[in-house]
Parts: structure tokens; C-alpha cells; sequence
């Protein structure tokens, strides 16, 4: 398979990053972890996880800065990655390039009328989607912490549904 000729690039030093960098290892030769900062935010299994897998290299303190490819093929031929400690410009080869810097769910709108966590997801009771005030009801990426993903926001989705039919019943 092509790809795995490949080397690729991961942006982000978060879990999800490192969760992606490593499952990219299946497909790739090599995959370049590029890391604004100077240490990992994830926890500390899944840092130890890409940190010892020998197909993942590192490259601390990187931004990356442009997409550089042929044109003519459509093809990604590296990143062009700046430094954010010395603002040195390097090339880095990559044939593909994902990026996995965190999710900030989309709860602005609420303007504090729900809780919130501390990093802006609604909270909800264990095991239901009842949120703090009666009647409201929350599923999917503004309150799953988690899994972040279309089946389980499907899945809480019906849980809300299912929970606000019986919350009207109840009160009708």
C-alpha cells in the first residue's frame, strides 16, 4: 500500500494526538508528532504510548506554518514547520497531515445559563443526560468528554430524546 511508504504528520500534543499519531503508525512508515511545546499534554499513558513507539519521532517546540506539494500531482510533499522557541524554519517531509489539537465543544450560546465544566462542557447527572436545570437535556460533544464521536452523540442523542418524551409524559 502507498501509505505505508509514507511518513505523516500529527499536530497537537494532547491525547487525541498521540491516539492518532500511534494509530497512524498501522498505515505509515514513520509518523512525525509535531508539538508546539516543549512536553505533551496527554495523559500520561498515552504519552508513554507514542514516546515509546519506535515508528513515532517527536519534534518538539514545531508549528506548523504551510503545506508545501506538487501542484500538478495534488500531492503533500511536507510542512513547512517554524520553531517556537528560535523561529527557525524547517522543511519536514510528510505525505499526510492531521491535525488532532483538541475540541472546545460549542456551548458559548448558553451564556452561563447551564453548569459548565471547567472546560466549557455541560455537565450532566451520571449515566443520563439531565442537566442542571429540569427539562434541559444535553448529549453528544457539548457534554461527552470522552468519545467525541458521531455514534456515541447518536447514541446520547436518543438517550435525550428518549428523556425529554418522558419528562413532558410526566408532566402533562
Amino acid at each position: 500500500d502507498r501509505y505505508q511508504r509514507r511518513v505523516h504528520g500529527v499536530v497537537g500534543g494532547g491525547d487525541s494526538a498521540c491516539e492518532e499519531a500511534v494509530f497512524l503508525t498501522k498505515f505509515a512508515r514513520k509518523v512525525i508528532l509535531l508539538v508546539r511545546r516543549d512536553q505533551l499534554r496527554a495523559s500520561k499513558v498515552m504519552q508513554e504510548r507514542a514516546l515509546n513507539h519506535p515508528k513515532i519521532e517527536v519534534s518538539w517546540n514545531s508549528a506548523p506554518v504551510e503545506a508545501v506539494g506538487d501542484t500538478a500531482r495534488n500531492l503533500l510533499t511536507g510542512v513547512q514547520v517554524q520553531n517556537t522557541k528560535t523561529g527557525e524554519m524547517t522543511l519536514v517531509p510528510a505525505g499526510g497531515l492531521f491535525y488532532a489539537i483538541g475540541h472546545k465543544p460549542n456551548t458559548e450560546f448558553l451564556d452561563q445559563q447551564l453548569e459548565l465544566d471547567e472546560a466549557g462542557y455541560i455537565v450532566t447527572q451520571k449515566g443520563s443526560t439531565n442537566t442542571s436545570i429540569d427539562g434541559v437535556f444535553a448529549a453528544g460533544d457539548v457534554q461527552d468528554h470522552d468519545w467525541r464521536q458521531a455514534i456515541t452523540a447518536a447514541g446520547s442523542g436518543c438517550m435525550a430524546a428518549l428523556q425529554a418524551e418522558r419528562w413532558l409524559l410526566a408532566r402533562s
